[in-house]
């Protein structure tokens, strides 16, 4: 079984801001997997298929951001989920849009889901998939442009990533993540 979670807050507020591309992806697996991500449960909605002969669990968290860890915490200790299962879906401004960075460790860089689900967890140590959003303007407040919405002339980068992102979470289905970042990164 893999379980994955997308990172972003409730809300159709901030349905399409730089900080819901997570939430994007899982719309998009969900879509793509047909899975209906509708169940209440965990604080966060999950749906549960199967590809292939693997089960895939997609999650979102309902607790906004900085409470992500709360729903990852209360799938593992109901469901007894391991984190070698485990695959995080989140924005990261160090990267460009259009671009996916997937690493197995490290810090929360700054990111307050990343930093919660490490908090609950317990570890440093977890599949991610960082999506690229790049980062504002020198000057630009970094609240106000996670919370924008992508412009226009964004949307084709927007795609590229959600896009690839999925088709890492896929290839993760078969493989280990190391072969997955191998593939992926660069």
């Amino acid at each position: 079984m893999k379980w994955i979670v997308g990172l972003g807050n409730p809300g159709t507020k901030y349905a399409s801001t730089r900080h819901n591309i997570g939430f994007m992806a899982i719309d998009t697996l969900a879509h793509r997997f047909g899975i209906d991500v509708k169940e209440s449960k965990c604080k966060g909605l999950i749906g549960e298929g199967k590809i292939g002969s693997e089960k895939i669990v997609l999650i979102k968290p309902m607790t906004y951001m900085n409470l992500s860890g709360e729903t990852v915490r209360g799938y593992m200790d109901y469901y007894k989920a391991s984190l070698d299962d485990f695959i995080v879906l989140y924005d990261d401004m160090d990267t460009e849009l259009g671009k996916v960075r997937l690493r197995y460790q490290g810090s929360a860089g700054g990111h307050n889901g990343i930093k919660s689900i490490i908090q609950h967890v317990g570890t440093q140590s977890f599949n991610r998939i960082r999506m690229g959003v790049s980062r504002p303007a020198p000057g630009r407040d970094i609240v106000d442009y996670v919370l924008q919405t992508f412009a226009k002339s964004e949307q084709e980068a927007v795609s590229q990533t959600i896009e690839r992102t999925c088709d890492a979470v896929q290839f993760a289905l078969d493989h280990t993540f190391e072969q997955t970042m191998a593939k992926f990164n660069g």
